[in-house]
């Protein structure tokens, strides 16, 4: 990929969605989208780590389904603006939650293998995964592979910038951190938003292989 993606204007963009305002009706809702799922996933992982030999395989089951509906809250608020829905976070358990159970749990067992290799090696493939569930979104009759295969594709040549894009957050969560780590979800709901705008970037400069469903309204531009 010959193009770079600018991450102040990915940020910018990410605030202006959010409201400007942090205690704003649109920043509040996305917060609670974030903090439900918090609480959701980290019940489950509490309640699997009682049950013996299998207990840690027990969040996996709704990894995929709910990671896909906190990317619909995201990609939705990054393309309409102002349209936080609560309910997109449970979109899968009515609709698609084989596809999505199976989505997440290959993209689990595949970061983690190559974490087995040394750790370099899993983060490098879990920022080439990243974009897995936007894209299983963005195309509902695609299979596991399909959309990790894309996401592979446009990520290739990016994944140094998604990283960088992560790094620039350090900051504000240490921030976030300091009023009883209250303050961190507000910074998550900021960080989401960024890479759902990341998403939109690299869709609309890598000549993708799909058509979305959803009309975006404002498309991230690249820097030139």
């Amino acid at each position: 990929m010959n193009y770079t993606i600018d991450r102040k204007q990915i940020k910018e963009n990410a605030k202006a969605q959010l409201g400007g305002k942090i205690f704003g009706q649109t920043w509040i809702m996305a917060l609670l989208a974030f903090l439900i799922y918090t609480v959701i996933t980290g019940t489950v992982a509490s309640i699997g780590s009682f049950i013996p030999v299998i207990g840690s395989l027990v969040p996996l089951v709704i990894a995929g389904p709910l990671g896909i509906g906190l990317a619909l809250v995201f990609m939705k608020l990054a393309r309409n603006h102002n349209n936080v829905d609560i309910a997109d976070l449970f979109t899968s358990f009515s609709s698609r939650f084989g596809k999505d159970f199976l989505l997440g749990l290959l993209i689990a067992v595949f970061t983690a293998l190559w974490t087995l290799l040394f750790i370099v090696p899993g983060i490098v493939k879990s920022y080439a995964y990243s974009m897995a569930y936007y894209i299983s979104l963005d195309n509902p009759e695609w299979d596991w592979k399909a959309c990790i295969d894309e996401s592979k594709r446009i990520t290739n040549g990016h994944k140094w910038e998604l990283f960088v894009l992560d790094l620039s957050f350090i900051g504000w969560y240490f921030v976030g951190s300091l009023c009883f780590g209250i303050g961190t979800l507000w910074v998550s709901a900021y960080h989401y938003t960024a890479k759902a705008n990341y998403y939109e970037a690299l869709k609309a400069n890598s000549q993708p292989v799909y058509t979305a469903p959803y009309q975006t309204t404002e498309p991230v531009q690249p820097a030139e």
